[in-house]
């Protein structure tokens, strides 16, 4: 199973040059790529003299999040894309429970680890936490933050289950089902665009999971 990491990438050369050796060095077996949308920062010599085995997608403009994924993609062949934010820190071995999951559970099409906080990693991280839901209003809602309230991370949430969204921080989706939904839908310039797509992969019956032991 092919797995590629894609990173997205506008006006952040500080972010690639402090995340990205994390990434490749833990990371074994995937691939490792940068979606640029238009940066007029370093980026692109950051990228080309620095970390050369990073595969490089440049777009002509910058297209928002959901946009910046959808024309990006088009150039990243792999069965599993790892679409994740360049302000994180991966550990070692994360990938590892990961992708006999996705083996071992075709009907699955999306699947969060655990995300911390990077300054505070005894705390889950305000995008996504332990996994995503929507509340009897309507409003999102993560397991370990609730509005702004954090919780510790004391094992509760090493579990694995269905959630009813993703976060766009870390989701790994498997490719042909983001291509078969259409991919983003770029009326979400930027924020939610996740949610929706979780929401529409759900109608088509593919199960969206969180994975507690990533």
């Amino acid at each position: 199973m092919k797995v590629a990491i894609v990173i997205l990438n506008w006006n952040g050369a500080s972010l690639l040059r402090s995340y990205l050796p994390g990434v490749l060095g833990h990371s074994e077996g995937a691939e490792v790529w940068v979606i640029d949308n238009a940066s007029d920062d370093e980026s692109i010599s950051l990228l080309q003299n620095e970390f050369p085995d990073v595969k490089l997608v440049q777009n002509p403009k910058n297209f928002g999040f959901a946009g910046g994924y959808n024309e990006g993609l088009k150039r990243i062949k792999a069965d599993i894309y790892c679409l994740l934010n360049s302000d994180v820190s991966v550990p070692e071995k994360w990938l590892d429970p990961v992708l006999p999951f996705f083996d071992t559970h075709p009907e699955v099409a999306i699947v969060q680890p655990k995300i911390l906080d990077l300054k505070s990693p005894e705390k889950f991280e305000y995008a996504g936490a332990g996994g995503g839901f929507l509340d009897a209003l309507g409003y999102p809602y993560c397991r370990g933050r609730i509005f702004q309230s954090i919780e510790e991370d004391k094992g509760q949430y090493d579990d694995i289950i269905p959630i009813f969204w993703a976060t766009g921080a870390c989701m790994f989706i498997r490719s042909e089902v983001f291509w078969k939904l259409g991919g983003f839908d770029t009326a979400y310039f930027a924020h939610q665009e996740e949610i929706d797509l979780c929401w529409r992969a759900q109608n088509e019956g593919h199960g969206v999971y969180y994975l507690g032991t990533s």
